[in-house]
Parts: C-alpha cells; sequence; structure tokens
C-alpha cells in the first residue's frame, strides 16, 4: 500500500520541539548509533526500565518520595509492578501551576461563557477538597460524576484525586439503565450531577434520570448538584448539597495524600454494547507517565499554548485532555452540539481562542466535509498546529480534506489506543512526516505489533494489533474480579503474555500504522479477512452515502458482505447506485470487497462516544439478541436491520 505524503515538518516545527530534544538526550546519553525516532523507540521497548525512568525526569514528575525500581518484571504481563516505593498525587501534578494564566475557559453552547486562572483552580480545588472531607470521602471511596465537561467536573476530580478517592464519570445523555450498568458495580459514595445541558439550543433537564439512577443505587450518600441550565430544583433530589455550598471558604490549605504509583485514580468503563460493561481501574502513576509523555513529546503541547479537545466526560479523551494542566497549558472545554448554531461554530471558537492544539473525531472531520465547511475561508489558523483525531480511522479523504480545505500546514496526528490503557498505542510525532490515511508513528516505550493468524509479525500485512511488552498505564485490574479472570480472558487470552487490542492494523515499512477497524467486526468472505474501514473510506465518499456499516452474514459455512448505507435527502437506492457503488468498491478495492447486499437505512447506530456499532448490527442480522442497548446514543435505529435477519 503506498500512501503520500502530505506535509513534512520544516526545520524550525521539528527542532524546536520537545520530542527532537528527547530524542537527542537519549542518543547521547545511551550513544545510540543516530537521533531518529525510530532508532529511539527501539531503544525504548528494549530497554524498558531505562526508557520509563527517563519519561520521570524529563517529565518532572512531582513526588514526596522516589521511586525504588522502575519495574519489578519487564517480562511479566499482567502483572508487572511500577515504580515501587514512590509517593506522589496525581492532582499535585495538575496543579504544579498556581498564577494568573488562564488554566480553563469554558463555552456551554451560545449559552455560557467563563474563565479560570490557574491561581482560582487551585482555590476552588482546595474548597471543594474540604468540602469533600466534610463528607466523610477519603482515600479508596468512589465518587461518580453525572456531568457535562465543564469546570466544575475538572475541579471536582482534583479534589477526589488530592484525597486519594477514586473517580468515574458518564456524560448527562447517558440513559438510566446505562448509567446503573456502570456505576452500581463500583458502588460511589458520592455523585456529582447537574440539573441539564445543553444541545442544539434547547435544555435538557437531567433531574428525573438522576431520581431514577439514585432510586437503585444505594450506596449513595450524598448527591452534589451543579446549577448549570437554570433548572435547578435541589429539593427534589434526596441528600442533596448545592455546589456552592459544598466548596465554601476555608482556612486549611490544600494538602495532597501521598499514594503509591499504583494507587487507583480513575474507573473507566468499556462501551458495553455488546454486555455489561467493563470496570477498568487505571493507577494514578500510570495515567500520569502515559499522558505527559503523549502531551509533552508526541503532541508538543508546551505553557503557552491552548489545547482544545471536544469530548464528553464519558469518553476518555476527556481524562487524557484534562491531564494537559500538568503542563501549564490553557484548555478549552466545550459542551454542546459541534455544529450548533452552525457548523462553523468550533472552527471560529478555535480562531478566536487561539488554539494551537485542536483535538476531535474522525466522525467530525467527516461531517465537517459533507456539511460543505471550508475552514481555510474563515481563517488560515496562525496559531494551530496539531489537528488532532481519534475515535474511530480517518479516512484517506478526510487526510486530504484537512490539508485542502483547513490548512496546509498543520501536523494532522491521528491517534488511537483506548478506554482500555487510557493512553494511546499510536499517535502523532513532530519530527515525522503524515502520510495519507496513517497515524504516523509508533508511541515511545509501545512495543506495538501486528500479529498474522499463527503469531507471526507482518509489515505491509493486515492483521491484529498487539503490545509485546509491559507499560506502567496498563489497567491494575478491573473492579470486583479478585481472581483477574476477566481482566486476562479481555486481553491475554489469544496470546498469552502478550496484549491483544482487538484492532484490526497494518504498519507500514517506514513505521506508520493503517487502522481498519476492529477485529471482531472483521469481514471474512471466502476466507479472507477484510477491515470494514477499507469499505468505509470509499463509499462515504459518494456524493449520495450519508453514512455507512458493513458487516458480515454467516451463510453456507462462509460469510458474506453486507453494506447498510444511510442516503442523503432527495437520493434513493436504485440499481444504478448500487452499481455504482459495487463499481467503485471492486475498483478501488479488490472484488472480495464488494457486498453480496445493499441495503438503504434511515439511520447507522452509534455510541454515546461517536463510534460506530458494527457489532450489534452483525448481532441482528445473524439472528442474535442485542441485550444491552443503553450504551448507544441512536438505540431505536437497530430495529430497522431486524428484516435482514
Amino acid at each position: 500500500m503506498m500512501h503520500e505524503i502530505l506535509w513534512t515538518p520544516n526545520d524550525d516545527y521539528k527542532n524546536h520541539s520537545k520530542m527532537a530534544e528527547f530524542l537527542s538526550l537519549i542518543f547521547q546519553k545511551y550513544n545510540l548509533p543516530d537521533k531518529e525516532y525510530y532508532t529511539i523507540h527501539e531503544w525504548s521497548i528494549r530497554h524498558i526500565p531505562e526508557f520509563w525512568s527517563e519519561i520521570w525526569d524529563y517529565c518532572g514528575i512531582k513526588f514526596s518520595k522516589n521511586f525504588d525500581q522502575v519495574v519489578d518484571d519487564p517480562g511479566k504481563m499482567p502483572g508487572a509492578k511500577w515504580f515501587t516505593g514512590a509517593r506522589l498525587n496525581f492532582a499535585e501534578n495538575l496543579l504544579r501551576r498556581r498564577d494568573d494564566h488562564k488554566a480553563l475557559i469554558f463555552w456551554g453552547e451560545d449559552t455560557v461563557r467563563s474563565e479560570m486562572t490557574y491561581s482560582e483552580l487551585y482555590d476552588q480545588v482546595t474548597k471543594v477538597a474540604e468540602g469533600f472531607r466534610r463528607l466523610g470521602l477519603k482515600k479508596g471511596d468512589r465518587i461518580a460524576a453525572f456531568m457535562p465537561n465543564m469546570p466544575e467536573t475538572i475541579i471536582a476530580m482534583l479534589a477526589a484525586a488530592s484525597l486519594g478517592a477514586i473517580w468515574s464519570s458518564t456524560s448527562p445523555d447517558f440513559g438510566i439503565k446505562g448509567v446503573l450498568d456502570r456505576f452500581s458495580q463500583i458502588e460511589p459514595k458520592i455523585i456529582l450531577a447537574t440539573d441539564g445541558y445543553f444541545y442544539k439550543g434547547e435544555i435538557f433537564n437531567s433531574q428525573e434520570k438522576l431520581k431514577g439512577i439514585l432510586h437503585d443505587l444505594p450506596s449513595v450518600e450524598y448527591v452534589i448538584m451543579v446549577s448549570y441550565t437554570g433548572t435547578l430544583e435541589i429539593r427534589d433530589i434526596p441528600n442533596a448539597i448545592n455546589w456552592e455550598n459544598l466548596g465554601q471558604a476555608t482556612e486549611h490549605p490544600l494538602t495532597f495524600e501521598q499514594l503509591p504509583f499504583d494507587h487507583p485514580l480513575y474507573i473507566m468503563f468499556s462501551s458495553g454494547t455488546t454486555g455489561l460493561p467493563k470496570s477498568i481501574v487505571h493507577s494514578a502513576g500510570g495515567t500520569l507517565m502515559q499522558h505527559l509523555k503523549e502531551l509533552i513529546l508526541h503532541t508538543n503541547l508546551q505553557s503557552d499554548q491552548v489545547i482544545f479537545y471536544y469530548t464528553t466526560c464519558g469518553w476518555m479523551m476527556w481524562n487524557w485532555f484534562v491531564s494537559s494542566l500538568a503542563t501549564g497549558a490553557t484548555l478549552v472545554l466545550y459542551d454542546g452540539s459541534p455544529f450548533y448554531p452552525e457548523p462553523e461554530v468550533l472552527l471560529k471558537m478555535a480562531d478566536k481562542l487561539k488554539v494551537t492544539v485542536f483535538g476531535t473525531s474522525a466522525k467530525y472531520i467527516a461531517s465537517l466535509e459533507e456539511a460543505g465547511v471550508k475552514p481555510n475561508e474563515i481563517s488560515d489558523f496562525p496559531n494551530l498546529k496539531i489537528i488532532a483525531s481519534t475515535g474511530s480511522p480517518l479516512t484517506d479523504a478526510s487526510f486530504r480534506y484537512v490539508y485542502r480545505d483547513w490548512k496546509k500546514d498543520v501536523q494532522l496526528s491521528s491517534i488511537a489506543g483506548g478506554t482500555d490503557i487510557i493512553s494511546c498505542f499510536m499517535l502523532g510525532s513532530p519530527t515525522l512526516p503524515v502520510y495519507t490515511g496513517e497515524i504516523q508513528c509508533k508511541g515511545l516505550g509501545m512495543d506495538v505489533d501486528c500479529f498474522g493468524d499463527n503469531g507471526e509479525s507482518l509489515i505491509e500485512e493486515q492483521g491484529e494489533l498487539v503490545c509485546k511488552s509491559v507499560f506502567p498505564s496498563m489497567p491494575v485490574y478491573f473492579w470486583n474480579d479478585p481472581n483477574g479472570e476477566k481482566f486476562r480472558s479481555a486481553y491475554f487470552d489469544v496470546y498469552p503474555g502478550i496484549w491483544r487490542h482487538g484492532d484490526f492494523i497494518e504498519i507500514s515499512r517506514h513505521g506508520g500504522i493503517t487502522i481498519f477497524g476492529r477485529s471482531d467486526a472483521s469481514l471474512n468472505p471466502q476466507g479472507v479477512r477484510i477491515g470494514t474501514a477499507e469499505i468505509y473510506s470509499v463509499v462515504e465518499k459518494l456524493e449520495e452515502i450519508a453514512d455507512s456499516v458493513v458487516v458480515g452474514k454467516k451463510k453456507d459455512g462462509d460469510e458474506i458482505v453486507v453494506l447498510f448505507v444511510k442516503l442523503k435527502d432527495g437520493f434513493r437506492l436504485e440499481e444504478s447506485l448500487i452499481k455504482k457503488i459495487n463499481s467503485v468498491i471492486r475498483s478501488e478495492c479488490t472484488p472480495r470487497h464488494v457486498p453480496a447486499i445493499i441495503r438503504a437505512v434511515p439511520d447507522i447506530p452509534y455510541t454515546i462516544n461517536g463510534k460506530k456499532v458494527e457489532i450489534a448490527v452483525k448481532k441482528i442480522i445473524n439472528g442474535q439478541d442485542v441485550k444491552n442497548r443503553d450504551a448507544l446514543a441512536n438505540p431505536e435505529c437497530l430495529e430497522y436491520f431486524k428484516d435482514y435477519s
């Protein structure tokens, strides 16, 4: 597969990046043959203790007690112990800046605007931490947030982390069952919630949902209510405390509980579309180390810059984004529709606020192009250095759209990892070129490979994404999994001692990575494995197609490819369009990619976090039931596929 170079960093951008500085440091200190990225990457996965010790020093981890050893057994996966003996606090590392530099800028659609300095953020965390302490929140207790992406959410998380409490969050657009499937597993002591949220100019009151959640969540002792939309009726919420009353003035200074490196910080949840969500526990130290490595080196984020990521609190990108506070940069939070009151709203915001790093999803970029938006007609975005994209594979067409219609001189950093590791396996580097359709590189310290069916390493062939060596942001365990059986079966059941992530990928000879979708959703006609993203990249650039989902259907001992398309207004799925779709797939992919069946449906299912739900559709058309629909943004659309079972 040949991909063209769309962008190459100029010498100034490349040589003045933190990545270039770090590569030079390792090159000189360890007498390596050169300071090229993959020379240092190879060293990082062959010398694991030395590499992560260098990250600890370079990123300036704040600690009260240094570590005795980096990792007890680099060959033990799972189960390796990291930075034993160290004592630190996650919140203390994020709150190291305490001046009048802007920490947070908040836009609640076109209705709410606020700003907060690092000094004000520190004061707010101090007050809320004291409030939590008065309520009896302590080390190891769980606190759950049913919140939009707003300053109070970050303040509460930092306050909880300062005490050593364990944080978990979902967004308020989740249904009652979806929230209970998550929070009932971890039995939170406190819930943080708002009266509602804004979306497309409307107010959605979430207080009735909250009452339904509390009815079946007996572990909750207190509910902290934040007034956001002006509809708060706190008397109707049992054991409710107003946010303003929680964060009263205090004479007690903020203290940071000093905790082991592997102390639980976050409980994250898998999407839960095929069963009860996995409760994934991530450590304070592992999360901090990975995020700082990725933000400082791979994203080149610096203290005078502005970072924006369009995310909800139910997606791990929120956790990743919030760690930007440790760099001293300014964070832009946005809550609401990314296309209200106009498709250009986030672009105009980014220009106005001088955003340096613009983080979004592949779907957003594709939707911008579909809406006919040409960002370069709005501005030349002089401050924008990086556009980061994740959530699903970014198509070749979207890569070209960015460089044609948005900005020619920008690092398009497609990134991939997930909730499971609260970070990235593959992402960008300011020292490397960008190729169409490819993620720039494997992350430093991440021993990523592509495995064939027999566990052999593949280059320029499609296979399973695996990670062959330990890394500190692996889950410390799953909640309520005392023997670790669920944890091991989730990642290590196929290749013992090697992490199997569940993505279908290809690694190029120059080290770039292409993702072809989830491996459990890959197609297998006539025994040949095909990634779903290959078909989407072709089909969804047709003018008639708004969206699509492709799945495999079992038939006569084989599997046939079934393509469902959502048509744009004014088009019908006539025989001529079917022939056109088949023709373009045949010419741009292979004859094996051509669907046996093409059908039109009114909508395509997505999770609340914006990920296409292929497995649910695959289950339905193969006559299986989809039991858990609460993680879907539009579960009603699954009914459209029942006729094809």
